[in-house]
């Protein structure tokens, strides 16, 4: 694996106005690096609302940013408009999986259609090469060719997620972006899946970055993990590591929800407003059992734990690792 990274994203926001508060902004994304190395993959966890989905679209460059740059292979896509990046030579290099393959599918079009679009329009393939590659996506991900002729309803959940699969492999990308790639599939078919997007992430040497609620198929997952909370990272590092001494208290918070981890630990008090929040306060602090009067004058930076793990929290600055 090259130590160059595939993906850096550097001090990226994406706010968005408040309707009848004039001048009001709701910080969805704000002020967030990270960066991704080619055939690694990054988990990202944190609650709904936290950002997640969001982020995964910036990424993916289906929405603008407000501020920050999205360096991919050496470019820097947040320059460009999501309207012009559509016909950018790289916009087949980066895929991305949806949440709801059945809603993401045009019901016009069959299986065969769905799949073979992404050729045509981002490929460049004529009929021949596009036929071609659609028999070669659909063998990886398991579609039996006499399912490439049927409409979006008349497959099942598993199919259905599986041509999504499918589509967003046809053009060959290097980075695949999986917003909640099952959450939409019963637990059985779940499990199908996501063995099979770790296979394919393996097989094809893929970059991944991987959204999801479910802890125990991140830590499973990925090589890397970062934990986002009201548009900011708190936490990052190897997912082993993170998921096995988690520093900052909202991720021990989170990790102690998987089952079989021992007691949990519940958070008390009001999540903080993502409408402009003091930039001097730790947005954590309102929930947080180990919050101080500095949580509420100076926001923490990502600061190294141990190794490749990071934390936003003081308490981890000053003592290393949080007890717990």
């Amino acid at each position: 694996m090259s130590d160059t990274p595939l993906l850096s994203v550097e001090r990226l926001s994406l706010y968005f106005p408040v309707a009848g508060r004039r001048g009001a902004q709701l910080h969805a994304v704000d002020d967030l690096s990270l960066s991704l190395l080619p055939g690694q993959s990054l988990g990202l966890v944190g609650e709904s609302g936290c950002g997640k989905s969001t982020l995964a679209r910036l990424l993916a460059r289906l929405i603008d940013p407000s501020a920050g740059r999205i360096v991919f292979d050496g470019q820097d896509l947040a320059a460009l408009p999501a309207r012009g990046f559509a016909r950018h030579p790289l916009r087949s290099a980066i895929q991305m999986v949806f949440q709801d393959a059945g809603d993401s599918l045009n019901p016009r079009f069959t299986a065969r259609e769905a799949i073979a679009e992404p050729c045509f329009l981002l490929a460049g393939m004529d009929r021949t090469a596009a036929d071609r590659r659609v028999d070669e996506v659909a063998e990886q991900v398991g579609l039996p060719p006499a399912l490439l002729s049927r409409f979006a309803h008349q497959l099942s959940g598993g199919q259905k997620a599986r041509v999504g699969i499918a589509r967003a492999l046809a053009a060959r990308p290097r980075l695949l972006i999986l917003d909640e790639p099952t959450a939409a599939l019963d637990v059985s078919v779940q499990a199908v899946v996501l063995q099979l997007l770790d296979r394919l992430r393996r097989e094809l040497g893929l970059a991944t970055l991987f959204v999801s609620h479910d802890l125990n198929v991140v830590r499973l997952l990925t090589d890397q993990v970062a934990v986002m909370y009201l548009g900011k990272i708190v936490e990052t590092g190897p997912s082993a590591q993170v998921f096995e001494r988690p520093a900052h208290p909202y991720t021990r918070a989170l990790v102690s929800a998987i089952p079989g981890r021992g007691t949990r630990l519940r958070l008390t008090g009001e999540i903080s407003s993502p409408i402009d929040p003091p930039p001097q306060v730790c947005r954590f602090q309102s929930r947080c059992p180990d919050s101080t009067e500095r949580c509420l004058r100076e926001a923490p930076l990502l600061r190294r734990v141990d190794g490749l793990q990071r934390a936003a929290c003081h308490l981890v600055a000053t003592a290393g690792v949080l007890a717990g």
